[in-house]
Protein backbone atom coordinates (compact mmCIF):
# COMPACT_ATOMS: atom_id res chain seq x y z
CA UNK A 1 0.00 0.00 0.00
CA UNK A 2 1.36 3.43 -0.88
CA UNK A 3 0.00 5.11 2.27
CA UNK A 4 -0.49 3.52 5.70
CA UNK A 5 -3.84 1.94 6.51
CA UNK A 6 -6.31 4.26 8.24
CA UNK A 7 -8.40 2.53 10.90
CA UNK A 8 -11.19 4.07 12.96
CA UNK A 9 -13.57 2.73 15.59
CA UNK A 10 -16.99 4.39 15.97
CA UNK A 11 -19.34 4.03 18.98
CA UNK A 12 -16.88 1.61 20.59
CA UNK A 13 -13.46 1.49 22.20
CA UNK A 14 -10.48 0.55 20.06
CA UNK A 15 -9.71 -3.16 20.34
CA UNK A 16 -6.15 -4.47 19.89
CA UNK A 17 -7.56 -7.84 18.74
CA UNK A 18 -9.75 -6.23 16.09
CA UNK A 19 -6.96 -3.88 15.02
CA UNK A 20 -4.57 -6.84 14.59
CA UNK A 21 -7.13 -8.70 12.45
CA UNK A 22 -7.86 -5.62 10.29
CA UNK A 23 -4.16 -4.95 9.67
CA UNK A 24 -3.49 -8.61 8.91
CA UNK A 25 -6.34 -8.78 6.39
CA UNK A 26 -5.39 -5.41 4.86
CA UNK A 27 -1.83 -6.68 4.18
CA UNK A 28 -3.28 -9.72 2.41
CA UNK A 29 -5.39 -7.56 0.05
CA UNK A 30 -2.29 -6.96 -2.05
CA UNK A 31 -2.23 -10.58 -3.20
CA UNK A 32 -5.30 -9.68 -5.29
CA UNK A 33 -4.08 -6.30 -6.56
CA UNK A 34 -0.55 -4.99 -5.95
CA UNK A 35 -1.16 -1.27 -6.57
CA UNK A 36 -3.55 -0.27 -3.78
CA UNK A 37 -2.81 3.39 -3.10
CA UNK A 38 -4.65 3.65 0.22
CA UNK A 39 -7.21 1.96 2.42
CA UNK A 40 -9.56 3.21 5.12
CA UNK A 41 -11.44 0.87 7.46
CA UNK A 42 -14.18 1.80 9.92
CA UNK A 43 -15.41 -0.69 12.52
CA UNK A 44 -18.61 0.51 14.11
CA UNK A 45 -20.90 -0.69 16.85
CA UNK A 46 -24.49 -0.11 15.82
CA UNK A 47 -25.63 2.79 17.99
CA UNK A 48 -29.08 1.19 18.27
CA UNK A 49 -27.60 -1.79 20.10
CA UNK A 50 -27.62 0.03 23.44
CA UNK A 51 -27.71 -2.53 26.25
CA UNK A 52 -28.97 -5.27 23.93
CA UNK A 53 -26.76 -7.66 21.98
CA UNK A 54 -24.14 -5.82 19.95
CA UNK A 55 -24.33 -5.59 16.16
CA UNK A 56 -21.26 -4.46 14.20
CA UNK A 57 -20.80 -2.74 10.85
CA UNK A 58 -17.54 -2.65 8.86
CA UNK A 59 -16.80 -0.28 5.96
CA UNK A 60 -13.69 -0.67 3.80
CA UNK A 61 -12.57 1.84 1.17
CA UNK A 62 -9.63 0.83 -1.02
CA UNK A 63 -8.27 3.25 -3.59
CA UNK A 64 -6.71 1.81 -6.73
CA UNK A 65 -5.56 3.71 -9.84
CA UNK A 66 -8.62 5.43 -11.30
CA UNK A 67 -11.16 3.93 -8.92
CA UNK A 68 -12.33 3.59 -5.34
CA UNK A 69 -13.66 0.22 -4.23
CA UNK A 70 -16.06 0.21 -1.29
CA UNK A 71 -17.49 -2.53 0.90
CA UNK A 72 -20.06 -1.66 3.50
CA UNK A 73 -20.81 -4.83 5.44
CA UNK A 74 -23.82 -5.07 7.68
CA UNK A 75 -23.73 -8.41 9.42
CA UNK A 76 -26.08 -11.22 8.60
CA UNK A 77 -27.62 -13.38 11.28
CA UNK A 78 -24.58 -15.66 11.50
CA UNK A 79 -22.00 -12.94 12.24
CA UNK A 80 -24.27 -10.29 13.75
CA UNK A 81 -22.69 -10.33 17.20
CA UNK A 82 -19.10 -11.32 16.44
CA UNK A 83 -16.94 -8.38 15.38
CA UNK A 84 -14.14 -10.60 14.02
CA UNK A 85 -16.55 -12.55 11.79
CA UNK A 86 -17.96 -9.26 10.52
CA UNK A 87 -14.43 -7.98 9.78
CA UNK A 88 -13.57 -11.22 7.93
CA UNK A 89 -16.78 -11.12 5.88
CA UNK A 90 -16.13 -7.50 4.87
CA UNK A 91 -12.54 -8.27 3.84
CA UNK A 92 -13.68 -11.36 1.91
CA UNK A 93 -16.01 -9.10 -0.09
CA UNK A 94 -13.20 -6.58 -0.69
CA UNK A 95 -10.85 -9.38 -1.80
CA UNK A 96 -13.43 -10.42 -4.41
CA UNK A 97 -13.72 -6.83 -5.68
CA UNK A 98 -9.94 -6.45 -5.88
CA UNK A 99 -9.59 -9.76 -7.72
CA UNK A 100 -12.27 -8.73 -10.23
CA UNK A 101 -10.66 -5.30 -10.68
CA UNK A 102 -7.27 -6.95 -11.25
CA UNK A 103 -8.75 -9.29 -13.86
CA UNK A 104 -10.39 -6.35 -15.62
CA UNK A 105 -7.13 -4.39 -15.69
CA UNK A 106 -5.29 -7.42 -17.12
CA UNK A 107 -8.05 -8.00 -19.67
CA UNK A 108 -8.85 -11.44 -18.26
CA UNK A 109 -12.56 -10.78 -17.77
CA UNK A 110 -14.61 -12.91 -20.09
CA UNK A 111 -17.33 -11.19 -22.03
CA UNK A 112 -20.19 -12.93 -23.67
CA UNK A 113 -19.98 -12.45 -27.41
CA UNK A 114 -23.25 -11.77 -29.10
CA UNK A 115 -24.09 -13.85 -32.16
CA UNK A 116 -22.74 -12.28 -35.35
CA UNK A 117 -25.35 -10.37 -37.29
CA UNK A 118 -25.75 -9.38 -40.88
CA UNK A 119 -28.19 -8.91 -43.76
CA UNK A 120 -29.23 -11.30 -46.48
CA UNK A 121 -27.27 -10.05 -49.50
CA UNK A 122 -28.34 -12.51 -52.19
CA UNK A 123 -30.71 -15.51 -52.40
CA UNK A 124 -30.67 -18.44 -54.83
CA UNK A 125 -32.72 -21.67 -55.00
CA UNK A 126 -31.50 -23.48 -51.86
CA UNK A 127 -28.76 -21.16 -50.62
CA UNK A 128 -27.81 -17.53 -50.24
CA UNK A 129 -25.20 -15.09 -48.98
CA UNK A 130 -25.19 -12.92 -45.89
CA UNK A 131 -23.05 -9.82 -45.50
CA UNK A 132 -21.96 -9.54 -41.86
CA UNK A 133 -21.71 -6.26 -39.98
CA UNK A 134 -17.93 -6.54 -40.53
CA UNK A 135 -18.43 -6.76 -44.32
CA UNK A 136 -17.65 -10.47 -44.68
CA UNK A 137 -19.66 -12.64 -47.11
CA UNK A 138 -21.00 -15.84 -45.52
CA UNK A 139 -22.91 -18.41 -47.53
CA UNK A 140 -25.74 -20.43 -46.07
CA UNK A 141 -27.92 -23.33 -47.12
CA UNK A 142 -31.68 -23.68 -46.70
CA UNK A 143 -31.04 -26.37 -44.05
CA UNK A 144 -29.14 -23.90 -41.84
CA UNK A 145 -32.11 -21.52 -41.51
CA UNK A 146 -34.18 -22.18 -38.38
CA UNK A 147 -37.66 -23.56 -38.92
CA UNK A 148 -39.13 -23.15 -42.41
CA UNK A 149 -38.06 -19.51 -42.59
CA UNK A 150 -35.83 -19.80 -45.68
CA UNK A 151 -38.80 -19.18 -47.98
CA UNK A 152 -39.77 -16.05 -46.03
CA UNK A 153 -36.30 -14.47 -46.31
CA UNK A 154 -35.78 -11.50 -48.62
CA UNK A 155 -32.65 -9.67 -49.64
CA UNK A 156 -31.83 -7.04 -47.03
CA UNK A 157 -33.45 -8.94 -44.10
CA UNK A 158 -31.46 -8.78 -40.85
CA UNK A 159 -30.31 -12.12 -39.40
CA UNK A 160 -28.20 -13.57 -36.59
CA UNK A 161 -25.88 -16.41 -37.51
CA UNK A 162 -23.21 -18.77 -36.30
CA UNK A 163 -20.28 -19.25 -38.62
CA UNK A 164 -18.40 -22.48 -39.39
CA UNK A 165 -15.02 -21.90 -41.02
CA UNK A 166 -14.37 -25.57 -41.73
CA UNK A 167 -15.31 -27.45 -44.91
CA UNK A 168 -16.51 -24.47 -46.93
CA UNK A 169 -16.68 -26.28 -50.31
CA UNK A 170 -14.81 -23.46 -52.03
CA UNK A 171 -17.59 -20.94 -51.33
CA UNK A 172 -15.92 -19.38 -48.27
CA UNK A 173 -17.12 -19.46 -44.68
CA UNK A 174 -20.54 -21.04 -44.15
CA UNK A 175 -23.29 -20.15 -41.69
CA UNK A 176 -23.98 -23.21 -39.53
CA UNK A 177 -27.25 -21.62 -38.43
CA UNK A 178 -29.24 -18.58 -39.52
CA UNK A 179 -31.97 -16.97 -37.49
CA UNK A 180 -34.17 -14.28 -39.07
CA UNK A 181 -34.71 -11.08 -37.08
CA UNK A 182 -38.46 -11.77 -36.88
CA UNK A 183 -37.68 -14.96 -34.90
CA UNK A 184 -35.20 -13.10 -32.67
CA UNK A 185 -37.82 -10.48 -31.79
CA UNK A 186 -40.44 -13.15 -31.07
CA UNK A 187 -38.12 -15.08 -28.75
CA UNK A 188 -37.11 -11.86 -26.92
CA UNK A 189 -40.76 -11.08 -26.20
CA UNK A 190 -41.45 -14.59 -24.86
Amino acid sequence: MDTPLELAFHNMDASPTVERRVRERARKMERYFKHITSAHVVVELDHKSGGAAKAYHVRIEARVPGKELVVSHDPGKADRYDVLQTVNAAFDAMDRQLEQFSQTVRGDVKTLDAAPTGRVRRLFGDYGFIETAEGEDIWFHRASVSGDAFDQLSEGDPVALSISREGNNGMGPQAASVRPASQMAASNMA
